[in-house]
């Protein structure tokens, strides 16, 4: 991009360790001459670095659409300033491909499969100096054999108008571009040109020789700019609108064929809505009620199981204080036993001493005799 528009645009490094696809938007306001440009660039950072790459595509498709449904709202608009209003919907796509001089990657097809419909693909071999002349020749036969076999719709320069119908009919057998990008300057004969510096030797950037990076600029700055405005508002943003539009309920004539009523169609959605609101107010409701009776069958249940937990206990406490009534009962007993016996035992011996008394009492009486 920066060699695409002699500018340096500034830009934080991206890693290839990303855990999903992310869009970075960035917009410049560019001025040649007396001719002012605001340029939004979107880089699909992280787009291909993952593991699983099923659903790399669907972030892609995500930001175009959103892109999509800010015009579509703002048209929608009682009060609408389109004049002032910055699009940002994506004009062109520019599909880099890997310069492998092999078949294209399934995430390639499905990605551009699904993004047709919805911007105008360009598609552009990368860094082409990594392969010979005569593979790239092949390599770009087999991409479009490919992208037709496979029905990828890419972007076709418009041949309709004649002062450009020869250079767009010729650009468009030169499909995919193979490019070179580098800012860097060398010294070639007497000029500075911007190249790319090898060993073996020299690569031009705007040498038609050696890449098509002029064809690309040509093509997509100052030939079709216009038209790749045009094909995004006329094609891809229309239908998107339709499809929007058909979703919400709007067509443009009834079933009897007659013109169909924007107040009629507002009507019947405002009392569709409203009739799934009222379901789902009673879908509620009645889930509510079902919740509500759940939790007092758990609590009446729980009520019960601490019923009957209090009459077990209530039980075990009556049983063992009968068995304490029993054994006081059994000890009361066996305290009156014993003081029984106590009182029989000094009973006996208070008799035994009063009869040796007398016997005493009596051999005094004999000795003083």
């Amino acid at each position: 991009m920066d060699t695409l528009f002699n500018t340096k645009f500034e830009g934080e490094p991206a890693t290839h360790t990303q855990p999903g696809v992310q869009l970075r938007s960035n917009t410049y306001d560019l001025q040649e001459s007396n001719v002012g440009l605001k340029l939004t660039i979107v880089s699909t950072v992280g787009f291909g670095d993952q593991i699983n790459k099923e659903d790399s595509y669907k972030p892609i498709v995500e930001f175009i659409d959103a892109q999509f449904e800010a015009y579509l709202q703002e048209e929608l608009k009682i009060r609408r300033v389109l004049h002032t209003y910055h699009d940002s919907r994506i004009h062109a796509c520019l599909y880099f491909i890997a310069p492998t001089g092999h078949s294209l990657k399934s995430l390639d097809l499905v990605t551009m499969k699904k993004l047709d419909s919805k911007v105008n693909i360009i598609p552009i071999i990368a860094k082409s100096d990594a392969i010979s002349k005569s593979e790239l020749t092949k390599f770009k036969i087999k991409i479009t054999s490919e992208l037709v076999s496979n029905g990828v719709q890419i972007y076709q320069f418009p041949t309709d108008d004649e002062s450009v119908a020869e250079i767009n009919g010729t650009m468009n057998a030169h499909l995919p571009f193979a490019v070179i990008g580098s800012t860097e300057e060398l010294k070639i004969g007497n000029k500075m040109m911007k190249a790319r510096q090898y060993p073996w030797g020299t690569v031009q950037v705007e040498n038609e020789a050696h890449c098509d990076f002029v064809k690309l600029r040509e093509m997509l700055i100052r030939v079709n700019m216009e038209d790749l405005r045009e094909q995004t508002h006329s094609r891809h943003y229309e239908l998107y609108r339709r499809c929007k539009l058909e979703e919400m309920g709007f067509k443009d004539t009834d079933p009897d064929s007659k013109p169909f009523s924007l107040q009629e169609t507002y009507e019947a959605k405002r009392n569709e809505f409203l009739g799934e609101l009222q379901k789902k107010e009673e879908e509620m409701r009645q889930m509510f009620v079902q919740r509500v009776k759940e939790k007092e069958a758990e609590l009446k249940e729980a009520e019960k199981e601490l019923h009957e937990k209090f009459d077990r206990l209530k039980k075990l406490h009556q049983d063992e204080k009968k068995k304490l009534e029993d054994k006081k009962k059994s000890l009361d007993d066996e305290v009156n036993a014993f003081k029984q016996r106590k009182t029989a035992a000094e009973l006996l011996q208070s008799q035994g001493s009063q009869a040796g008394g007398s016997q005493t009492l009596k051999r005094d009486k004999e000795k003083k005799k």
